[in-house]
């Protein structure tokens, strides 16, 4: 799956989810967190970026509009996906998987806080092949349904993805919901 690709996808998953609640988008790069922040906006979502390029002034302004509510959609690198105390996430969209398995559960922890319930999107393709094993594993620790393009990766270590939703549930009260 190609950005473009991703990015058609998460236009349409946003029709879906926009009127839920906050949504943190996690992207790999500054420059990708803002093109994405920008794109959004442009179509239709108030939404800020936030990234370690720019100043702790901005990011406080970036964050305080996030948590109050006046912008719905806050796109980030991993500088948010640890230490930050937001109430109300109640979905977390990983536009770009992170580089390994550990950022992916710091990343997916933003939500369900609190004993909210919370939904992960993650966007899977075959340059992410080298941790499907350890997905894998997580989903099923959850109680997920792990799809079968994901299985067949953890076992082959390649395949092409197309979009397919996963299941729903988890421990703890945290939703799971991704696709791949």
């Amino acid at each position: 799956m190609s950005d473009h690709q991703k990015y058609g996808e998460l236009t349409d998953v946003l029709k879906d989810i926009a009127e839920g609640g906050k949504i943190i988008i996690f992207c790999e790069t500054k420059r990708g967190a803002d093109e994405l922040s920008s794109n959004l906006r442009n179509t239709r979502y108030v939404t800020r970026a936030i990234h370690g390029n720019k100043s702790q002034e901005e990011r406080d302004w970036v964050l305080k509009e996030f948590k109050n509510g006046k912008a719905q959609i806050l796109v980030a690198t991993d500088v948010a996906s640890r230490g930050l105390d937001i109430k109300d996430i109640r979905y977390v969209i990983n536009f770009d998987m992170p580089k390994n398995i550990e950022d992916y559960i710091h990343r997916i922890g933003r939500t369900a806080r609190a004993g909210m319930k919370g939904t992960a999107i993650s966007y899977f393709t075959a340059s992410n092949a080298k941790m499907a094993s350890d997905l894998i594993k997580i989903l099923r620790e959850a109680g997920q349904d792990v799809p079968r393009e994901l299985e067949d990766m953890g076992y082959s270590g390649s395949s092409s993805y197309g979009g397919q939703r996963g299941g729903r549930g988890g421990r703890g009260g945290r939703g799971f919901n991704n696709r791949w």
